[in-house]
């Protein structure tokens, strides 16, 4: 496995400069943001260390060199909004900037954009799905005629009020995305997976790992804590966040060397980028490089190739 990190905690930095850090501190890979340049909507969005808007064969060959220069990979491109909002013009906007992603992924060779499913979150699943097969099967059908794959993170985007009750995307659960493979088989469909966001859950981060091996595009590496007071008094009907937090990998709920074990043993052998959303190590951007350098020394002990 490459072990790397997502360029969204460094918004400071250009991409030179995350491509440098990155191989200073030995990272085989990143996984690069790319919003529309603009102001953020939420916390870790409106990051653009690659701008997809009008990119080109050109801009890919400057890119890769620069990459190249460094000696560190590109693991995808990420953009994260929610492609089923309610508003379907501003749905719209978000499947046309996906569609970008995806024809920049192929030009530079990288063939990994992710992304997540989206939901109206004032629905049930079931009210969701005509919406979801509408949108995504020609989504997959775009990703896939370019050599694409699509990775759908499961974050359940459930921390708001403004997010709540549903949350803002899809693709939370194995019955979900057992459900999204069948209607949409493709092998250019898959999961960008992080096991803290079903830890959180109360839910087997483990054992997803073997029945969707075969679906695993990507790997977010993030921890959570879970107060279990809080649980108690709040419950799992509570804002998620009244009752859990992000952590650095090996600050929270997630045995890493056993998910690592799994892992391996399901074949995956793509790569493993760091997600930082822990607030303790976001005072400045030197903060949040040593959350990058500290989470690194950790997941090395069980990653053999990274």
């Amino acid at each position: 496995m490459k072990l790397g990190f997502v360029s969204a905690i460094l918004p400071d930095l250009s991409l030179e400069e995350v491509f440098a850090f990155a191989a200073a501190e030995g990272f085989a890979c990143v996984e690069l943001m790319c919003w529309p340049k603009g102001k953020a909507e939420r916390r870790y969005a409106g990051v653009t260390h690659l701008d997809v808007a009008g990119f080109t064969k050109q801009d890919a060959a400057r890119v890769n060199k620069l990459a190249a220069k460094h000696g560190v990979a590109i693991s995808g491109l990420g953009y994260y909004p929610n492609p089923l909002a309610p508003d379907t013009k501003e749905a719209a906007v978000y499947v046309a900037h996906i569609q970008k992603v995806i024809e920049a992924s192929a030009l530079l060779g990288v063939n990994v954009a992710n992304t997540f499913v989206g939901r109206d979150w004032t629905k049930s699943v079931d009210a969701n799905w005509p919406r979801f097969l509408k949108t995504w099967k020609p989504l997959v059908k775009f990703a896939q005629d370019r050599g694409v794959k699509i990775g759908i993170e499961n974050c359940p985007m459930l921390f708001t009020s403004d997010e709540w009750p549903g949350g803002k995307n899809l693709a939370t659960s194995p019955k979900i995305w057992r459900r999204m493979f069948e209607d949409i088989p493709s092998p250019h469909f898959g999961l960008n997976y992080d096991p803290s966001h079903l830890a959180w859950q109360q839910m087997d981060y483990l054992k997803p790992l073997v029945e969707f091996r075969e679906r695993l595009v990507h790997v977010h590496a993030k921890d959570v804590r879970i107060d279990r007071e809080m649980l108690d008094d709040a419950g799992i009907l509570a804002t998620p966040l009244e009752y859990h937090c992000p952590k650095l990998p090996g600050l929270g709920e997630i045995s890493w060397g056993r998910f690592c074990s799994v892992l391996g043993d399901a074949g995956y052998s793509g790569p493993v980028c760091i997600e930082v959303e822990d607030r303790a190590y976001e005072k400045s951007v030197e903060t949040r490089k040593q959350a990058l350098r500290q989470s690194g020394r950790y997941l090395r002990n069980y990653l053999a190739d990274c």
